[in-house]
């Protein structure tokens, strides 16, 4: 992973906030809170429990599955070391190694109008880098939050706190939401999956195999 390939084009934005926080459980269809939308920012952030060593790096990846829930191409799996899928409808905008300043720590667009009819849910996963070989887990991280944003207007839609989730948790994955296409519209459903030893057996799961690097 590179440092020097982290978009700051978001950092320290002043954004509106339209009191939109959710909850598990929560079922958001996000043209009811904005009809113009279609170009979405996943921004995710966390910062530094600076009594836990050396600093957790917490990674945002998407996967797009299809109707028996698994990925149709390899391309189909959006993260560090895959940044853009679907002719750049979908583009990660760089890793953050440390969760440290304001504003999003890692930034994920989505062009709504440039996904397949065939995909029909966009899982949210939140991993620990190589927290297994570093004894790391999603506990040790504080402030976490996931929001949505309407990328053209800069206007959240949405915001899910998950600080108190993780207390606890030694799991280094876990699924956040998910955004599932329902007829022409979409829905965010915040969750909180955990998952043991991070993205290599979620994504094993899904039909994908995939080396850390």
């Amino acid at each position: 992973m590179n440092d020097d390939i982290f978009d700051t084009r978001f950092e320290d934005k002043e954004v509106e906030i339209d009191d939109g926080f959710v909850e598990i459980g929560d079922d958001i269809n996000i043209f009811e809170k904005d009809p113009s939308i279609h170009k979405l920012l996943f921004g995710m952030g966390w910062d530094i429990n600076a009594f836990d060593g050396e600093p957790v790096d917490l990674d945002m990846s998407l996967f797009l599955v299809d109707k028996n829930e698994q990925t149709r191409v390899d391309e189909d799996f959006i993260f560090y070391n895959n940044m853009m899928a679907l002719d750049g409808a979908i583009k990660h905008h760089g890793d953050n190694r440390t969760g440290a300043g304001e504003g999003d720590d890692e930034c994920i667009s989505v062009d709504l109008h440039g996904v397949p009819f065939d995909v029909l849910r966009i899982v949210i996963f939140l991993s620990v880098y190589q927290g297994d070989e570093k004894d790391q887990h999603l506990s040790m991280v504080r402030n976490t939050y996931f929001r949505i944003v309407n990328e053209e207007s800069q206007q959240e839609i949405l915001r899910f706190k998950m600080n108190e989730l993780f207390r606890d948790h030694k799991e280094t994955g876990v699924i956040i939401g998910y955004l599932d296409r329902e007829g022409p519209k979409w829905h965010f459903k915040p969750t909180c999956e955990f998952v043991d030893h991070g993205l290599q057996p979620y994504a094993k799961e899904k039909g994908l195999v995939i080396i850390d690097q």
